[in-house]
């Protein structure tokens, strides 16, 4: 697909595990640098956990850029975003001045009501929903991750669960440590991203993991880490081409399918660039902490 057969050998003889104690080192630097970013400076919440208020309208003609000039002068944190058509959009406000929402809405009305055919529905986000919000997406993320490690463990065994739960809560914590550092709004279709990104990342290590229990029942005599190169060698293709061609698709709703899916479509490619480093230099490398030919019998 697009030549890419051609730029990726289909069997590639790479030493990836020669490096992995520089890679182990590149992803301890990054995890600390966003544990420090996550607890000093923090994600920069939306109003789907920060609390606002919520605008639908039908425009009379399709000047968003207008509409968008008039209320940023005025308010903060305004996000305009286009909803079903072109004349129908959804503006997004948090309520930083601690006014009444009401008052809120009817300034925001007041403000485009020249520029606007009819306002469909307005509602607010209060703090102690917002609240709710933000906890249930936390606890989504960690049952997820808990759900993938179960997984793995009866899939495989307990040390693969250790190498993949450590892949996915490395990818997870760097993708939110970029988005902190980059101050991307933060919102439930974040969490959403960061959910695709586990079960992508996972997919990728259990393609690796599968080739490297074959190869430990194939070559019971192989030293594991020439090994383990082995394996990533017999799957790197897939890996590089399946990613790549996921990226396509991402770049395109980044830069075409307008600020609705922006933050969404931002984390998911973040998430699949790190998930697939992930799965190559860090899920592998950890399997050499075990002796498995002592362990399961070459998993006979």
């Amino acid at each position: 697909m697009f030549g890419l057969n051609k730029i990726i050998p289909s069997e590639p003889n790479y030493n990836f595990l020669d490096y992995r104690n520089k890679f182990l080192l590149l992803s301890s630097t990054l995890i600390f640098l966003s544990i420090v970013l996550l607890l000093f400076k923090g994600l920069n919440l939306g109003i789907d956990f920060k609390g606002g208020i919520l605008i639908e309208a039908k425009l009379k003609n399709n000047d968003i850029g207008s509409i968008r000039s008039n209320l940023s002068s005025d308010f903060d944190n305004v996000v305009i975003q286009e909803f079903g058509s072109s004349d129908n959009i959804i503006i997004r406000l948090q309520n930083n001045k601690n006014i009444e929402d009401i008052l809120l809405i009817t300034n925001v009305k007041n403000t485009i009501n020249d520029q606007v055919l009819e306002f469909r529905r307005s509602e607010f986000v209060g703090p102690t929903i917002s609240k709710e919000l933000f906890l249930s997406g936390l606890t989504a993320i960690s049952l997820a991750l808990l759900s993938i490690l179960i997984y793995i463990w009866f899939r495989f065994e307990w040390h693969f669960g250790f190498g993949a739960i450590s892949a996915l809560v490395h990818d997870v914590l760097i993708t939110l440590g970029i988005l902190s550092f980059l101050n991307i709004d933060f919102s439930l279709s974040t969490i959403a991203a960061i959910l695709t990104i586990a079960g992508y990342s996972i997919n990728d290590t259990v393609v690796i993991f599968d080739r490297v229990r074959e190869n430990l029942r194939k070559y019971k005599k192989m030293n594991l880490v020439d090994l383990f190169n082995l394996s990533i060698n017999n799957t790197f293709s897939r890996t590089v081409i399946t990613s790549m061609t996921t990226l396509i698709a991402l770049f395109s709703l980044f830069f075409l399918g307008g600020e609705v899916i922006r933050s969404f479509s931002f984390t998911m490619i973040i998430g699949v660039i790190i998930g697939t480093y992930s799965s190559i230099f860090i899920a592998v490398p950890t399997l050499l902490i075990f002796k498995f030919r002592n362990i399961d019998d070459d998993i006979n």
